[in-house]
């Protein structure tokens, strides 16, 4: 499978035309586009994520493999609704409200979609209930808050306690970040994990929603 190899390659180096181009090749050519996305794309972009975890590549490189991942799945995307792809898990993430800070949560985006993930991205200052709104309205099982100030960490308290009052708190793994984050803070507010970085929180979601099925 040379050409799913070459795509996976590109695509870690941030090629975005060449995967692009790779993509329509392989589609061209008949192969199956579970296997274009899940060896090729996807697997590039787990490469990755292990690199940026150990430290071997940083947040420029990873930027740049997830616009090429991005840039093969707008081609792969059509076939993949034609065969019925299904995504390993549906999340909902945002920074909480009061935050405007997102590279972090961007970052945590692309690792969900690398790991297989349909991801729905709420952007910045994202109001409490809206979380919550999205969450049942795509039907996702993991709810991500991210939070760069100490002021603004209350908001995800705020969203625990909402879940609780809707009897939904069991419903989502609720997981949080963010630099001032910590395990201590996700006892205390009684979420269900903290990650300290893009790559273990893509890691533990997979995880997490593998063993719930």
């Amino acid at each position: 499978m040379q050409l799913i190899q070459e795509i996976s390659e590109y695509l870690q180096k941030g090629r975005a035309k060449n995967v692009k181009a790779l993509v329509q090749q392989a589609i061209d050519e008949n192969l199956d586009p579970k296997v274009i996305l899940n060896e090729g794309l996807l697997g590039g972009m787990m490469i990755i994520g292990a690199k940026f975890k150990n430290n071997e590549v940083f947040v420029p490189e990873v930027l740049v493999a997830a616009r090429a991942m991005n840039a093969g799945l707008t081609i792969l995307e059509p076939k993949l609704i034609e065969v019925g792809n299904e995504p390993l898990g549906k999340a909902v993430i945002g920074s909480v409200q009061g935050d405007l800070h997102d590279i972090g949560k961007n970052l945590v985006v692309m690792m969900l979609k690398g790991a297989g993930f349909e991801v729905c991205d709420l952007g910045v200052d994202v109001e409490s209930n809206a979380f919550i709104k999205k969450a049942e309205e795509i039907g996702a099982d993991i709810i991500c808050m991210s939070a760069l100030l100490t002021t603004t960490m209350p908001k995800m308290q705020e969203v625990i306690e909402l879940l609780k009052e809707k009897n939904l708190r069991d419903k989502y793994i609720v997981m949080i970040g963010g630099a001032p984050v910590n395990e201590s803070f996700c006892e205390q507010i009684a979420a269900d994990h903290y990650t300290p970085d893009a790559a273990s929180c893509a890691d533990l979601a997979k995880e997490l929603v593998l063993a719930k099925k």
